[in-house]
């Protein structure tokens, strides 16, 4: 496609100068080049809708990143090695995809609830402790994956996610289920999976939606009668 250039695993170190001039790019796939820098040229290619930064070794974002006004599809940041989001990615907010897991991120900017139009959500596998205050303010996302960091809760104003279908909340350091999930109509699966629950509240029953509840590897009695309700309303709950 004309749009569109697919650099993927061509062993590069860095985004060859020949890219900035295509500024009439739709699609950009850089992913597996051991990339360490990301130029603030980056910037020029105002007409990007797809940006694949995913398996390199960035350290840092630039500004410039968030003059891609244009980037509405995804934007992979995936296995880098980012310690931190600039506050100036919250200016995409017509971005649905957003993958910024297996980095070393310890908390995410308060603006990350500017980007409204988010559906999905990744940032598994990096060292975060809780989430912004503002991801509540993400009323249009569908999919939260946070596996594998060490989130001890979620922020109240997880309750605002109305459109929220999939929770993957497996392996953190929760010890009780949070009570904005009970506001979640829409929500289909949570996955517990590998934190350190050992009680469940009664209020699970009453989620409409919920169809699948995934609960292994923590210190919860499978025989709970809350289990068993969960399954005669037709839940699949695995302890």
């Amino acid at each position: 496609m004309r749009h569109t250039l697919n650099l993927w695993r061509q062993e590069l170190g860095e985004v060859p100068d020949s890219v900035w001039q295509q500024t009439e790019l739709r699609v950009l796939i850089l992913a597996n080049n051991g990339i360490t820098a990301l130029p603030p040229r980056i910037g020029r290619l105002h007409r990007l809708t797809t940006l694949d930064l995913g398996h390199n070794a960035l350290t840092s974002l630039p500004d410039e990143l968030s003059n891609l006004n244009e980037l509405s599809d995804c934007l992979y940041l995936h296995d880098n090695q980012l310690s931190r989001i600039p506050d100036s990615l919250g200016k995409l907010t017509r971005l649905r995809y957003l993958n910024i897991g297996e980095n070393s991120l310890t908390t995410l900017p308060e603006a990350i609830g500017r980007m409204t139009s988010l559906i999905e959500f990744r940032a598994q596998h990096n060292r975060l402790t809780m989430l912004p205050d503002s991801v509540g303010q993400l009323r249009n996302l569908r999919e939260l994956w946070l596996r594998g960091n060490t989130i001890e809760r979620l922020p109240p104003s997880t309750a605002e996610l109305h459109e929220l279908r999939h929770l993957d909340l497996r392996e953190n350091s929760l010890a009780e289920l949070p009570r904005s999930l009970a506001h979640l109509p829409r929500l289909r699966q949570i996955d517990l999976r590998s934190n350190r629950l050992s009680q469940l509240p009664d209020w699970l029953t009453l989620l409409p939606s919920l169809e699948k509840l995934d609960l292994r590897w923590n210190e919860i009695d499978p025989s709970l009668p809350l289990l068993t309700e969960l399954e005669r309303q037709g839940c699949v709950v695995l302890a």
